[in-house]
């Protein structure tokens, strides 16, 4: 499977529960290197998140990815969820979820399914689910029931969590590690199994997940994906592929894909910042995210180092506007700052990355 591409008191108290809940755990052993700075909601502008909303959510909630024949994935809903709650668009947010719970949360394991296709009779016809859609999904209802007083969004939450936990979190060698599906790529389902998405590593809600699923180990989950960045810079351009076997000991591009650092690895950075990850070392590798200049991000073959295509749109670009601020305080192009909709992955990026901004760095505005 590939794609193209708890009752908590006021919002302040609770990011200090959380956060020491977390740091508390008897069921985890290793602190966070870094505590994430939790997603704020309002951190979207009301004149921010309405323009992506009304291009891309139908009136039954649906998410749809226009670039990819316009199915639904669990991966946009739980962006759709997320953004929401930035935004504190409560209504939206019910609408999005509706339809999630209506029509992926359809596995008898708590997980969702990841495809959903308008075009097709039933418009489920792959029910294997995708983790990043599932930690999107779980993470947004977290911090909705938090935001909203809600105990159906806490325990819809709780829920999907520890269906993560208890499936898709996993010891491989000596790493704890997130496989991208419950099915499909393992060391017993692939020769070069098994095989990860680094871009699936959502690392600012891995925090909110130990809370509410600690029977996990989501900090050595954290640990490794930052040693996995680290490790898995491949080629001239020393950057980590979309696909990657941890078959051996040294990470190595994964069989049956292309060699490509490309549409889902360029939210690695993007998820860095977010969770507060910007120590140098880890970051810097991703300051030119494959282009000639900083603010040409672009998929890079990883055999050569050759650029195979520019990636312009403004989403793209606000990626690596996002890295030059928080390692160098280098100010957002005005170009940048008010966003209008191009197509649903990279205007979705450039939401989550403005918000980033506002709320952490808004020296760079």
């Amino acid at each position: 499977m590939t794609k193209p591409r708890l009752a908590f008191p006021l919002w302040g108290l609770a990011i200090v529960a959380m956060v020491a809940a977390v740091a508390a755990m008897t069921t985890v052993q290793r602190d966070f290197a870094a505590p994430a700075p939790m997603a704020k909601p309002g951190s979207l502008s009301p004149q921010q998140w309405p323009p992506l909303r009304d291009r891309f959510m139908t009136a039954d909630g649906r998410i749809v990815d226009d670039a990819n024949n316009n199915i639904s994935h669990s991966e946009g809903q739980g962006y759709g969820l997320l953004l929401a709650v930035l935004a504190q668009d409560r209504a939206a947010f019910a609408r999005i979820w509706g339809f999630t719970k209506r029509e992926l949360l359809l596995r008898d394991d708590g997980l969702a399914v990841w495809r959903w296709d308008p075009g097709a009779s039933p418009h489920v016809v792959d029910v294997n689910n995708a983790s990043d859609g599932d930690i999107l999904i779980a993470y947004a209802l977290a911090l909705a029931g938090e935001s909203w007083n809600s105990p159906e969004l806490r325990t819809a939450a709780q829920d999907l969590a520890t269906a993560i936990g208890r499936i898709l979190v996993k010891r491989a060698g000596d790493r704890t590690v997130l496989m991208p599906a419950a099915k499909g790529f393992a060391a017993s389902e692939r020769p070069d199994g098994p095989v990860v998405n680094l871009s699936y590593w959502i690392f600012e809600a891995l925090p909110v997940l130990a809370q509410l699923a600690p029977e996990a180990d989501w900090a050595a989950l954290a640990d490794s994906g930052r040693e996995l960045v680290l490790a898995a810079g491949f080629g001239p351009a020393r950057l980590p592929a979309n696909w990657i076997s941890l078959h051996s000991a040294a990470p190595a591009p994964a069989l049956g894909f292309d060699r490509l650092f490309g549409y889902d690895a360029i939210r690695i950075p993007l998820y860095l910042v977010r969770a507060g990850l910007v120590d140098r070392p880890l970051l810097e590798p991703f300051a030119r995210l494959g282009g000639a200049t900083p603010d040409a991000p672009a998929v890079v073959n990883l055999a050569d180092g050759r650029v195979t295509n520019a990636l312009v749109d403004p989403g793209y670009r606000m990626i690596a506007a996002t890295v030059a601020c928080a390692l160098d305080r280098k100010p957002i192009p005005a170009s940048l700052r008010t966003p209008a909709p191009t197509n649903y992955y990279p205007s979705t990026l450039h939401l989550l990355a403005l918000a980033t901004i506002a709320q952490n760095y808004p020296e760079c505005l």
